[in-house]
């Protein structure tokens, strides 16, 4: 018989760690990675395959986090996409 696992327990939030984001329990990819890559056009099972360290119920668990909370993992992917543009816009001025 399979171990039930409780979903809530697939995704956590760490003090100090990923800037307080919500993450995949037990490791360092944040639901942002996740949702990064699913908006890019992977699916759940390509996620699992680019990362190797993840199964299919965690790339789950991270996409429900994210459909849930849409307005809060949009911001990251937001504010990552400005950091992004603003360092990329410093580099060419300093060439």
């Amino acid at each position: 018989m399979q171990a039930v696992t409780d979903i809530g327990t697939l995704i956590t939030r760490r003090a100090g760690v990923l800037g307080d984001r919500p993450a995949i329990t037990g490791t360092r990819v944040s639901v942002q990675r996740v949702a990064a890559w699913y908006k890019m056009g992977l699916n759940a099972e390509e996620i699992v395959e680019r990362m190797g360290n993840l199964n299919l119920a965690q790339v789950y668990a991270a996409l429900t986090y994210y459909h849930a909370n849409r307005v809060e993992i949009e911001g990251y992917l937001l504010a990552e996409k400005e950091d992004f543009e603003r360092l990329a816009s410093e580099m060419n001025h300093s060439v």
